[in-house]
């Protein structure tokens, strides 16, 4: 079920009346709701999938009651050890089993060697990646002795497949979303309104910045032979602000669904356009996931604790894995080395840490500094994006080369919208982010919150695209 689909402005309020009435009576109903209505949202794609995420909820619930119960180191790592390869095995066979198959079978050629081996037609379940690292980290905290183990299944259930966080995160602690399912919710109307507007954020982003850039990236990527230099660099410029209006606006919607029933999500961007290096972007962007491999890959492989040759392949890991996190392709694993390139001169220099603060911290304005190293990180950025775009690696190279190598000329796009009219939607984002940089969310409450509120309803009205229901680019990873 998408945010953004009748389906949902359906489901969701008859889901809060229902939660604010019958729920109200006990917190077992308020999680059996919640336990139901995940299901029902999750499964609105393909009920099927719903046994993965049962068979998720089962193993991690049991092996954290043993983990309970055994005090023997050894015992002990058998059963996180059943939980990793568990989660990790489903995780590799849905996403990675052809992408491994057929570069085996293209080794196996380059020596001249033959080696058969079929494709499967093996359909990638919706949010696998973001529930699998969820249940995860779960095990290893209560390994770790970080939590104690749930020891309600219905608790438990309702942490693991909670719907607003369900297919594209944030990637939610159970340190910080499991004890929430323990304390019967009152309804709380400032949070609930934030919620709404919120939501309403969420939706701008998704429907009028990233599909109104998707119409633009998707006809020039698709066609990029056929586009000078000019072009191509726009196509760029508009796949990276339909990434993040794409993704973020997912991350607001979920939040502020969740604040609808009272539940706190963590935030999970924090306006990364404006980040001064590749370190603070990181930092900024999809921080549930940054945090994830900083805490349970980078941390245990000895972290910046280390020798610097050490720390330096340390960064190296976290970054490529990032990468095939996010698909079974060598675009997605370059997209990760290119990254730990960007951000290997402020490893190497002890620097990776120097920009904590927001940007223009006490002024309106940045420096003139501040804006040429955010066009220096923001350039960087959309160069990466390309390959995270691109469908293989020779279509990423061509694309970055013809930018440089072909005359730069306006071109007229054979789409309905051929001249670049996200542009001033991009700017307007740009705008209100940039006044509002220092709120969770620029429609939080202050004195103008519900002109700001109408404003932005105006612009979804104006300019959001309805006619044509684009899913998330998440929901694939």
């Amino acid at each position: 079920m998408l945010f953004n689909s009748l389906d949902f402005a359906v489901f969701l309020p008859v889901f809060f009346t229902l939660f604010w009435t019958i729920g109200n009576k006990s917190l077992r109903i308020q999680n059996l709701l919640i336990v139901l209505a995940s299901y029902i949202f999750y499964g609105w794609w393909d009920w099927r999938f719903l046994f993965l995420i049962l068979l998720s909820t089962v193993i991690d619930y049991t092996i954290g009651r043993s983990l309970q119960n055994c005090n023997n180191i050894k015992q002990r790592k058998i059963l996180v050890g059943i939980s990793l390869v568990t989660n990790l095995g489903l995780l590799g066979f849905f996403k990675y089993y052809n992408f491994f198959l057929d570069n085996f079978i293209s080794a196996f050629r380059f020596f001249g060697q033959e080696f058969n081996g079929s494709s499967l037609n093996i359909i990638l379940p919706v949010g696998i990646s973001f529930y699998t690292f969820q249940t995860l980290s779960y095990t290893i905290d209560v390994y770790r002795n970080k939590i104690e183990p749930a020891t309600d299944f219905l608790k438990f259930s309702a942490y693991v497949c909670f719907f607003p966080q369900l297919v594209a995160g944030p990637i939610e602690r159970a340190t910080n979303l499991l004890p929430q399912f323990s304390i019967k919710k009152t309804f709380d109307s400032e949070q609930a309104k934030i919620g709404l507007r919120q939501i309403v954020w969420g939706l701008f982003k998704k429907v009028v910045i990233a599909d109104t850039c998707a119409q633009y990236a998707n006809q020039i990527f698709n066609n990029a032979d056929s586009y000078g230099g000019f072009t191509l660099f726009m196509g760029a410029i508009a796949f990276t602000f339909q990434i993040y209006g794409d993704f973020s606006g997912y991350s607001d919607i979920a939040i502020g669904t969740a604040r609808l029933l009272n539940f706190k999500l963590m935030k999970n961007f924090n306006y990364p356009y404006f980040s001064r290096d590749i370190a603070e972007f990181w930092r900024r962007w999809h921080i549930s996931l940054s945090t994830w491999f900083r805490d349970y890959l980078y941390i245990p492989l000895g972290g910046s604790r280390v020798s610097k040759p050490k720390a330096i392949f340390n960064v190296f890991v976290i970054f490529v894995v990032s990468g095939f996190w996010h698909g079974a392709n060598w675009t997605f694993i370059f997209w990760g080395f290119l990254n730990a390139l960007y951000i290997m001169p402020s490893v190497i220099s002890g620097k990776n840490r120097i920009y904590l603060d927001s940007i223009a911290a006490d002024s309106l304005f940045p420096s003139f500094k501040e804006v040429l190293l955010v066009v220096k990180t923001f350039l960087l950025s959309v160069l990466a994006w390309i390959f995270f775009r691109s469908p293989d690696l020779e279509q990423a190279i061509n694309f970055v080369s013809n930018i440089f190598l072909t005359n730069w000329k306006i071109e007229r796009l054979a789409i309905e919208r051929y001249s670049f009219e996200f542009l001033p939607l991009v700017l307007i984002l740009l705008g209100i982010e940039w006044f509002y940089r220092k709120k969770e969310f620029p429609l939080l409450t202050d004195k103008k919150f519900q002109i700001k509120t109408i404003g932005v309803i105006l612009l979804i009205l104006l300019f959001g695209s309805f006619s044509d229901l684009n899913s998330f680019i998440y929901f694939q990873f």
